[in-house]
């Protein structure tokens, strides 16, 4: 029983910081796209002001975490076939992430109002998944390109459909590498920064 505890306990914890990690970047990009765009000047690329863009984000967004929404549809910027099927693709991941979210925090609620223990997660665990992107780091932070490539070919096994045109699709021309980059950077720092406090947990 107790080493059954001990595995779904690890099983949870990864659960809740990798999904903490996409939640937080998630709520984190808005700002990042709006100094973005406002450093690059991104939307003069799609004859747009940066409001105009940040609304259009905006209704992708609500697209993208609202599982109750069906059709993805931007004022001013078109979206081809590919790319809706694309997004499709993307949507299930980001709601599936956030339904694991809350439930790793329902959970968390309800054991500590009933002050259970079996959620404390060992330290050799933590130091493992500390160390887990380690691996990963330096291909990421030399070559983005390559590791946004590799990271799309893991998740969308078998599809292209992540491969826009700017011409169909100008939604590519505002979200560029940079403001990808630093996404994956805040949902890597929020992962590391989780286990982290689980190490250094009395």
């Amino acid at each position: 029983m107790n080493k059954r505890n001990n595995i779904l306990t690890i099983i949870y914890h990864f659960i809740f910081a990798v999904s903490t990690s996409v939640v937080t970047a998630l709520v984190a990009s808005w700002p990042l796209l709006f100094v973005f765009v406002l450093v690059q000047k991104t939307n003069k690329t799609v004859n747009l002001s940066i409001g105009q863009v940040m609304s259009n984000y905006n209704q992708l967004m609500w697209y993208l975490i609202w599982p109750f929404k069906r059709k993805l549809r931007m004022s001013n910027l078109p979206t081809s076939s590919m790319a809706a099927g694309h997004f499709a693709d993307v949507k299930k991941l980001f709601v599936l992430a956030i339904i694991a979210f809350l439930c790793c925090l329902i959970i968390l609620f309800w054991c500590q109002r009933r002050n259970k223990k079996f959620l404390r997660l060992n330290k050799v665990w933590a130091l493992l998944f500390l160390l887990l992107p380690v691996a990963i780091l330096p291909f990421a932070l030399t070559n983005f390109d390559n590791f946004f490539i590799t990271f799309h070919h893991l998740f969308f096994a078998g599809s292209n459909t992540w491969l826009f045109d700017p011409v169909t699709d100008p939604i590519i021309n505002v979200l560029t590498e940079g403001f990808f980059a630093s996404c994956f950077a805040i949902a890597g720092i929020v992962y590391e920064l989780y286990f982290a406090d689980k190490l250094l947990q009395k």
